[in-house]
């Protein structure tokens, strides 16, 4: 990078959602972040249901919670950039990723998105991502997956 480019990020909140996409966005992002020399902060939320209180340690004692981090911070030292992990618990996954977007000042989210199919066959997006490009306050950048191969 030249001293005149500006880099693409300053800080990114990387969204993880334990799918096979986290891996495909960190690796996105990364080798940018290095770049850039920005900050990474990855997110995973643990939806919780409105049947338990929102301080129920669920997410702690969840070790598949804990390798969705580490998986993504060790894919990010590849690059050799510094992911910082948070892990949080909320009733809403977009709200609570537009809003520790929001309190970090970052200028940069980015999402995985699965390729998913609704009974049917139609496309589904889901809500959570409509919901982040509606009221994230930065740039945000959605990554879907590739659409499966047709098993013949």
């Amino acid at each position: 990078m030249g001293e005149s480019e500006q880099p693409v990020f300053q800080r990114a909140v990387v969204a993880l959602n334990g799918g096979p996409s986290d891996e495909r966005i960190v690796r996105l992002v990364a080798p940018l972040a290095a770049r850039g020399k920005s900050e990474l902060i990855a997110v995973h939320v643990v939806e919780i249901d409105w049947t338990l209180p929102l301080d129920a340690d669920i997410a702690g004692r969840s070790e598949e919670v804990q390798r969705v981090l580490d998986l993504a911070e060790a894919i990010a030292e590849l690059s050799k950039v510094t992911m910082e992990p948070v892990l949080l618990q909320a009733r809403d996954v977009g709200a609570a990723i537009v809003d520790e977007a929001t309190e970090r000042g970052a200028d940069l989210l980015v999402v995985g998105l699965p390729y998913r199919k609704r009974f049917g066959g139609e496309f589904a997006i889901g809500r959570t991502i409509p919901y982040i490009l509606q009221n994230a306050p930065c740039a945000v950048w959605v990554v879907r997956e590739p659409m499966p191969e047709e098993s013949s």
